[in-house]
């Protein structure tokens, strides 16, 4: 039996899905209850099993618009009929401050607030409660709330619809890679996830944050501790940044060691090689190429220009310095790195003779790049949506460190170590970058410096040298 036919017979029989898919649309829509439960994540899930099952994409998005509508009404009803008992009950009795966002995006928007307030993760559980409680005309939220129904269920639903139905339609791919590149897609989201929920930890109202207040205050040993992680005196450490280099370099050292004690490959190396030396796909092949050109020396200064000479021309030295150690010290930690463990490449092209394997330049250097880029986003950002600039980046760095296993010039291993390298030197940049109250990235011409970037590499990419 293959990984497809036992998906599909795990998967819950039709009608079951479909109540599934309405119960995580009430859930992720329901006040309180969707503050805590990642249903983007669930029904992307549930989504793609309906696809993979081919019931009707009608039906799946109906399922979702009734489960959105119905978690929207009672959040409404919610907020309507105990107005003054909301703010005790848990978990808004230990964050007020969720119920105050709601309450300014509301009077922000007015009667709009229903409909955009949908499609804003952070404020979309409090938002119909707050409109109960602040007596919005039902008739005003009905309609508000069926109209932004009718535009969400097929926008949550119809990306992980698509997969599942298109996942037997692969073209090429034989059946033992389907289980890799699951796992694969799985791996990331939770990590990603994961990722995700320990930053938030490290916000105020976060258990890693709240512990170590509580130490500081009551342990010399934990106010020893608070003032070698606040970087600054009288600052507040950046506990989010201490977390990611501590996760990261703990991970790279064990799996360096992994990688140490085999002579050659893992067997996950080899079996993935295997496979993928069985694909015949001339556009994977060429895509593959294509990112390599991207994160070769030449695509990472065609990337960086046009960044560089706006920072020199307002002689922001700082952020062109953090820059420039940040790259300068992963080209010196990989070339260290290959020097020391002298891994061989499963191929070695003309281009790449005497150049070594673990950890993959490649993937470090797109994971230090993407990742600065990022933080110092974020940096500009509300809190609330600097998310986005991390998920955007793994979404980059994915398919780029990918490319290196197609083209055949690295193992997994290889590709694994050098993304914790990456993230170990992203955390050194941004823990050297907190030293200082630095002054804000904006004004910026963030458009036009990245079209520049995106023509600078398509001329790179033009030139089709050798990766």
């Amino acid at each position: 039996m293959n990984f497809t036919d036992a998906l599909y017979q795990l998967s819950p029989s039709p009608p079951l899905l479909l109540l599934i898919v309405a119960a995580i649309a009430l859930a992720e829509s329901l006040a309180l209850v969707g503050l805590l439960v990642p249903g983007v994540v669930l029904i992307t899930a549930a989504a793609s099993m309906a696809g993979h099952q081919e019931l009707s994409v009608a039906l799946v998005i109906l399922a979702a618009f009734l489960g959105a509508v119905a978690g929207d009404s009672l959040s409404f009803w919610l907020g309507y009929t105990q107005r003054e008992r909301v703010t005790a009950l848990w978990p808004l009795s230990r964050h007020p401050e969720w119920l105050a966002r709601g309450a300014r995006f509301f009077q922000s928007h007015g009667s709009l607030s229903v409909f955009l307030g949908r499609f804003v993760g952070p404020v979309r559980p409090i938002i119909p409660m707050i409109a109960g409680m602040l007596r919005m005309p039902p008739r005003t939220f009905t309609w508000a709330n069926l109209i932004s129904a009718a535009l969400w269920a097929p926008a949550y639903v119809l990306p992980g619809y698509l997969l599942g139905h298109a996942w037997q339609r692969l073209p090429g791919l034989p059946e033992g890679l389907r289980p890799w590149l699951a796992g694969l897609g799985g791996l990331v989201v939770a990590l990603a996830l994961i990722f995700s929920w320990l930053r938030h930890q490290t916000y105020r109202d976060g258990h890693v944050y709240r512990s170590l207040a509580w130490l500081s205050r009551h342990h010399a040993l934990g106010r020893m501790t608070w003032r070698l992680l606040a970087i600054q005196r009288d600052r507040e450490p950046p506990l989010a940044s201490w977390l990611l280099l501590l996760s990261s370099l703990a991970a790279l050292s064990a799996w360096t060691l992994i990688v140490l004690q085999h002579d050659g490959p893992l067997p996950m190396d080899q079996h993935l090689n295997a496979l993928l030396g069985a694909i015949s796909m001339p556009r994977l092949n060429q895509a593959s190429h294509i990112l390599a050109e991207v994160g070769d020396i030449l695509g990472i200064i065609a990337l960086v220009l046009p960044w560089v000479l706006w920072w020199l021309w307002k002689r922001r030295w700082d952020i062109l310095g953090h820059f420039s150690a940040g790259l300068i010290g992963i080209a010196l930690l990989n070339t260290l790195g290959k020097a020391l463990i002298g891994r061989a490449r499963p191929l070695t092209p003309e281009h790449l003779t005497d150049s070594l394997s673990y950890p993959s330049a490649h993937t470090s250097t797109s994971i230090v790049l993407l990742g600065m880029a990022a933080a110092f986003t974020a940096h500009e950002l509300p809190p609330t949506r600097r998310f986005w600039a991390y998920w955007g980046a793994i979404a980059l760095a994915v398919p780029m460190a990918l490319s290196r296993l197609v083209i055949g010039v690295h193992w997994l291993s290889d590709l694994i170590g050098g993304a914790l390298l990456g993230l170990v030197v992203c955390a050194l940049v941004q823990l050297a970058w907190q030293r200082k109250k630095r002054t804000p990235l904006s004004p910026c011409p963030w458009l036009v410096l990245g079209s520049a970037s995106l023509v600078l590499v398509i001329a790179r990419v033009i030139g089709l040298a050798p990766v």
